[in-house]
């Protein structure tokens, strides 16, 4: 079943890196007390994800922070190693957080899977966007396939 606006986050366990170092991330402590804008996507390095995507978010960041957002977080299914260098590829520094997604259990948990074994990258996260206050989805902007309209930077922003 799809996560929905008024859904809670369900308990999962992300990776990031940090000072070198995987690190867990429960979406518990991400989200807790905390607006955050979590954007997902197929995959890192991939062409919409690196030319339009990620890149919005890494230019609004100030902007949406101005609105009350306390963070900004990026997922992929993918593992961390993979999200920190295409954090340091498009220039990132600290103002999305790249979380891994790895075995694909969030995008599961939160029904927004595709199949992307026809493209040789099995099961990913669907493109999409949502801005959770205090572990609570108030938008959500799920992407049709092979779309990039509802889940940019700029569409949050407008939302907020």
């Amino acid at each position: 079943m799809t996560i929905k606006v008024g859904d809670k986050i369900p308990s999962v366990t992300l990776k990031a890196m940090q000072d070198g170092n995987m690190k867990a991330v429960t979406t518990d402590e991400l989200f807790k007390g905390k607006k955050v804008v979590l954007f997902a996507l197929p995959g890192a390095f991939t062409p919409t994800c690196s030319a339009k995507h990620l890149p919005g978010f890494v230019q609004n960041a100030d902007a949406l922070k101005a609105k009350g957002v306390d963070a900004i977080a990026c997922l992929s299914v993918n593992d961390a190693f993979v999200m920190n260098a295409w954090g340091k590829d498009q220039k990132v520094e600290d103002k999305v957080m790249m979380l891994a997604d790895g075995n694909g259990e969030f995008s599961r948990a939160v029904g927004l899977t595709m199949d992307g074994t026809g493209y040789g990258m099995g099961e990913r996260s669907q493109r999409y966007a949502m801005v959770v206050d205090d572990g609570v989805v108030k938008t959500l902007n799920v992407e049709a396939p092979g779309a990039f309209e509802v889940s940019s930077a700029e569409a949050v922003m407008k939302a907020l």
